[in-house]
């Protein structure tokens, strides 16, 4: 089992840069980074809520499935 990040295909969707995100967020860009590399072990739905408000999306936009 394994769950993709697309956040950065996203982001270039919606014209935004990283830095931009993670200001409008409250995140740092360095957690952001670690969250679009897809090496993060959680995401707080805090945050995730935060993100899709920001870039006008549903978490299945930037969250995906996919079997081994």
């Amino acid at each position: 089992m394994s769950i993709k990040v697309n956040l950065d295909i996203v982001l270039v969707e919606r014209n935004m840069k990283s830095k931009e995100l993670a200001e409008i967020i409250g995140i740092t860009t360095a957690n952001l980074s670690i969250l679009k590399s897809g090496k993060a072990k959680a995401i707080r739905f805090s945050t995730l809520e935060a993100i899709c408000k920001a870039l006008d999306c549903q978490p299945s936009d930037i969250l995906e499935y996919i079997e081994d």
